[in-house]
């Protein structure tokens, strides 16, 4: 798993560059990624995404579940074709979908 890119400033967001492969073994690095950076808005670049495995999308999930209820952006950014795609046929695509406090200027 790459480490975390930016760590948030006041009122920044984190910047997680994920894996490219999203497989069971990449499960707890994401989770232990997402913990360090829990507390603070997030963006999670999804451009080199190949593969996205059961475990990893439950990471994902969970983890934008726990960002929705503290309040905070969980943004998913330049997903690839293949994350999407991989989104999709697991019934998540709204992982990607922008956050409805996002749409509001």
């Amino acid at each position: 798993m790459p480490p975390v890119q930016d760590t948030p400033g006041e009122g920044l967001p984190a910047s997680i560059a994920l894996a490219d492969s999203l497989d069971m073994t990449a499960a707890a690095p994401l989770a232990a990624q997402l913990l360090a950076v829990r507390g603070a808005p997030i963006n999670l670049d999804a451009s080199a995404v190949r593969r996205v495995g059961g475990q990893c999308l439950q990471v994902l999930l969970a983890a934008q579940a726990a960002w929705a209820a503290e309040g905070f952006a969980f943004d998913v950014v330049d997903p690839s074709t293949e994350f999407s795609d991989g989104l999709a046929l697991m019934g998540a695509a709204s992982l990607c979908a922008p956050a409805v406090q996002d749409l509001i200027p």
